[in-house]
């Protein structure tokens, strides 16, 4: 036991109980993006484009991310490198003006496509598992692939400008229409719009997020103990801890109170939708 000790791990040989193998994933590669998505169209739903078409303008007023595609495929000349295609699904909720009546809400979808290249490594292993199901025309499994998965962190993104633009704009001419998962048309109660419109709304949106591969290993590793849980199972919401005794762990928020100038505060806790003017 203290082999593991002496490969530079800090450890008492006597606390080790045994070596433990354990099966995880292990980052072959990863990326970080910051994207500008300037003029991003809105599929809004039918009632809110009829409220669009009669109004004298339109503000985004938040976006809301509801579900990311991703599908890897290998780079033909590389073995090693693999193609992460990103879809991003955003609800945009708006404010429509109407005459001289309070603002009217519009929702709709936003859409928006991205591509990545990382190095998955190679691997000529076939993994199968008791799940593994046949389900492709071929009679090959997609969960049989030498491919590695694919993980994709991102924030709700900001929104950073919103505009309405009449379709007889050269800029806004019909383009292909956009194909939409049913699942992701099923999230909204009344049909998107996807053409035939008068006006559009469009929506410039910042983003944040990590892509990164990972591939199964099995590792070795040292265990000072099995994890047993020290928290007492509770049957209502309210008997988990004392809240006194929480509060008294809190560190008191001492840079809170010191003054922070006249510039304005953009720390996201401070509210849930980022916007600018625009």
């Amino acid at each position: 036991m203290s082999e593991y000790c002496q490969e530079g791990l800090r450890c008492d040989p006597q606390d080790l109980r045994q070596a433990l193998s354990i099966h995880t994933r292990k980052i072959t590669d990863s990326c970080r993006d910051k994207d500008c998505i300037e003029d991003l169209r809105v599929y809004l739903t039918k009632g809110s484009q009829a409220l669009l078409d009669g109004a004298t303008g339109a503000k985004v007023r938040c976006a809301d991310l509801l579900y990311t595609y991703i599908d890897v495929e290998p780079v033909a000349f590389d073995r090693n490198h693999y193609c992460i295609d990103v879809t991003f699904y955003y609800r945009i909720l708006a404010d429509a003006t109407v005459g001289g009546s309070r603002p009217a809400a519009l929702y709709g979808l936003a859409v928006f496509s991205k591509r990545a290249v990382l190095c998955g490594e190679d691997s000529r292993a076939h993994i199968f598992s008791s799940d593994t199901r046949i389900n492709g025309p071929d009679g090959i499994s997609r969960y049989a692939a030498n491919r590695p998965t694919a993980v994709v962190e991102v924030l709700d993104p900001m929104v950073l400008s919103s505009s309405v633009r009449d379709l007889c704009d050269c800029a806004c001419r019909d383009t292909a229409l956009v194909q939409l998962p049913e699942y992701i048309v099923q999230m909204f109660d009344d049909q998107l719009v996807l053409s035939g419109e008068s006006r559009r709304l469009f929506v410039t949106l910042g983003q944040f997020s990590i892509i990164r591969l990972e591939r199964d290993a099995q590792l070795i590793v040292p265990v000072l103990d099995y994890s047993i849980p020290t928290k007492e199972c509770c049957d209502s919401p309210g008997c988990a801890e004392d809240p006194c005794e929480m509060f008294s762990r809190i560190p008191f928020p001492a840079a809170q109170f010191a003054p922070k100038g006249c510039e304005r505060n953009n720390d996201p806790d401070d509210c849930n939708c980022y916007t600018t003017t625009g």
